[in-house]
């Protein structure tokens, strides 16, 4: 069994993690799962309580969550340089858009397409307040560089760079310059085009 397991389905969140598997470029072992029963085996459900992907374990060590799973990686295999060093000042601002996206910008995004968001006298009591006020504090994230912790690429930028082109895909997110402009540019990485290909290549075929 490898060190490293994914657990996946490629029309899932798993589409992310795959990136940045594929951004570390340390070997892994993939599992799909279909959604009709394979994810809610008791094996699978000793991994991920949820019965959702995507997961990792490495060396029996189980990690769920896609913002959580791109940090872990990001630690586990530092020679990859996707998070700034301990210590480092840029930590500050990996951290803050890694975890923006993953709450208040996903919980925003998904609230606004399902017809769920607080009503205007409630959004104080919501973690991302309205939906555009969470558009407009993620634009402020662009304005300082290449990317979100200046010039070097990292799991921030991978994991936010997947939010926005997924929510901008499916018409969930506005298409604003900075947010266009910063998808093209992360899109553009080798890893991810290698990530989309597997991904692709698994997807079920269709009948004619």
């Amino acid at each position: 069994m490898a060190d490293l397991i994914f657990y996946t389905n490629p029309m899932s969140r798993g589409r992310t993690v795959r990136w940045m598997l594929e951004e570390i470029g340390a070997p892994y072992e993939t599992v799909i799962l279909g959604y009709e029963g394979a994810m809610k085996t008791p094996d699978y459900l000793a991994i991920n309580p949820m019965g959702k992907v995507p997961a990792i374990t490495h060396h029996g060590i189980a990690v769920t969550e896609g913002a959580a799973i791109c940090t872990y990686l990001a630690d586990a295999f530092p020679a990859a340089g996707l998070a700034p060093p301990p210590g480092d000042r840029s930590r500050g601002p990996y951290y803050r858009w890694l975890f923006f996206a993953a709450g208040p910008l996903e919980s925003a995004m998904f609230g606004k397409a399902l017809d769920l968001l607080p009503p205007p006298d409630k959004k104080a009591m919501s973690g991302f307040g309205s939906f555009d006020d969470a558009i407009a504090a993620m634009e402020t994230a662009f304005a300082g560089g290449k990317y979100l912790c200046g010039d070097t690429f990292t799991a921030a930028d991978l994991y936010v760079g997947a939010l926005l082109g997924f929510g901008m895909g499916f018409n969930m997110l506005p298409k604003q310059p900075a947010f266009t402009e910063f998808v093209e540019r992360v899109h553009s990485r080798p890893a991810y085009k290698r990530a989309l290909e597997i991904d692709e290549a698994a997807m079920p075929k269709q009948e004619a």
